[in-house]
């Protein structure tokens, strides 16, 4: 599947000093993500916001063609730069084989042009969009709730106007646009943002809808951000699978709280990550995977503080589809390029070894170890994490290998960084496998 990267967080154009010119930022990393092994790039909401309140990460669409090419809104570029510069960063994504998924804001608009009474209930909101520069998608009262189609729908976001998409005239443009965003700006899948707000059929049929690119039918990868519990996700995601034969995927949401109950909180119980419901332990196969995210800033939740590596080595071990935060990345400096002990050793371990499934071989309060078995080319891997900061931690456990040597291929700790020594499985399939204080390492079967 890859490894995704979230290739921005909030403020970035103004924190990085790269206003207008975040796009050609991500430019200069794409050769060495893609060497990295970075596969896929999820940008910010690539259309023109109104800007209210200054320069906006564009949560707040108002008009959807305007990629940073019409004067309005007090700019031409978007925060992020132009629409020429936007379509040169997925051209060389392309070149260099990652793939590029665009962010899709579809329950709220926002930045009217003027307000309007609303027919249903005689309200008025500004909800008239009609001198929108692109000319495409114009919106007006009953492109929103309540409208004649419909009085209301799953849940309003703030108090931005909020589409009604049975509105015949709302899906079709929204089907529009989809098309548009594959098959002329080139994006190869979607973030469904708040997909609490509206009805799993729209994801569903932009999901299933045949679109064209390099002359050949192409389906687009699918993830929805549906911030809730387990099960709430689950049957989120039996709804909009369901007769589809371009099945989406979710952020699991239940074990990032998990991983920063492991970083943050002391005395943390590693038979936690058994015991708990998520979506990864549920749905493997459906399950993005995240340590943080832009939205998990002062006031929504804090980020993860400490020791962040251990919950990185948790993702890129184990199954789903692991996302790697930009801020991490670069402004932590969590990649750690040329040692064993950061994200870039994590996402070749990723990459090279992590497949199949998962076997749990010893889990307590302060141990955890585990196996992949293997597939095709990845043989398979032994990951161990210690969270105990006493020094080192490991047990003998029995695996599904005999007689071959594992080599420590990723470790880490806070406090002791030193090479963990090759371990060797015996004929019986046992073999004795540790990790240095609050830190883990991955072994991996030497052919």
């Amino acid at each position: 599947m890859g490894v995704m990267m979230q290739a921005f967080y909030w403020d970035c154009p103004k924190v990085d000093n790269k206003e207008f010119v975040w796009w050609d930022y991500i430019q200069e990393k794409i050769p060495s993500l893609a060497e990295v092994g970075i596969s896929a790039l999820w940008l910010p909401p690539v259309h023109k916001p109104p800007n209210i309140n200054g320069p906006s990460m564009g949560y707040d669409p108002y008009d959807y063609y305007d990629l940073g090419e019409f004067e309005q809104k007090g700019s031409v570029k978007t925060w992020f730069g132009s629409k020429q510069a936007l379509l040169k960063l997925i051209e060389l994504a392309h070149r260099n084989n990652l793939a590029v998924i665009a962010d899709m804001v579809l329950n709220h608009n926002n930045g009217a042009d003027e307000q309007e009474v609303n027919q249903r209930d005689g309200k008025s909101r500004w909800t008239l969009f009609n001198k929108i520069k692109s000319e495409k998608f114009f919106r007006s009262w009953d492109c929103f709730h309540p409208s004649p189609f419909k009085e209301k729908d799953e849940g309003a976001f703030g108090d931005m106007p909020d589409l009604s998409h049975s509105n015949p005239y709302v899906y079709a443009e929204i089907i529009k646009l989809a098309k548009w965003l594959v098959e002329e700006i080139g994006f190869d899948g979607f973030r469904y943002d708040f997909v609490k707000g509206y009805n799993t059929w729209l994801i569903k049929a932009i999901q299933k809808k045949e679109y064209t690119k390099n002359g050949q039918l192409f389906k687009p990868y699918g993830v929805g951000e549906n911030w809730s519990g387990d099960s709430q996700i689950e049957y989120w995601l039996n709804q909009v699978n369901e007769d589809n034969d371009n099945p989406i995927d979710a952020f699991d949401f239940p074990l990032r709280y998990k991983l920063k109950e492991l970083c943050d909180t002391f005395g943390f119980s590693l038979r936690e990550l058994l015991s708990h419901e998520t979506v990864f332990k549920d749905q493997p196969f459906n399950a993005v995977t995240f340590v943080d995210n832009h939205d998990f800033r002062e006031r929504e939740g804090p980020e993860i503080v400490q020791d962040k590596l251990l919950a990185y080595s948790f993702i890129l071990t184990h199954e789903g589809y692991p996302c790697v935060y930009w801020k991490d990345y670069y402004n932590y400096g969590l990649a750690q390029a040329g040692t064993p002990h950061g994200i870039n050793a994590l996402i070749k371990v990723h990459e090279d070894f992590a497949g199949g499934s998962t076997n749990n071989l010893w889990v307590d309060d302060n141990l955890y170890i585990m196996e992949r078995t293997g597939w095709e080319d990845k043989p398979g891997l032994i990951f161990v994490l210690n969270n105990t900061g006493d020094g080192w931690n490991g047990a003998w456990v029995s695996t599904q290998w005999q007689n071959i040597e594992f080599k420590p291929v990723a470790w880490w700790s806070a406090q002791d960084n030193s090479t963990p020594a090759n371990q060797f499985v015996h004929g019986d399939g046992r073999g004795n496998f540790s990790a240095p204080p609050r830190g883990y390492t991955v072994y991996a079967p030497q052919a």
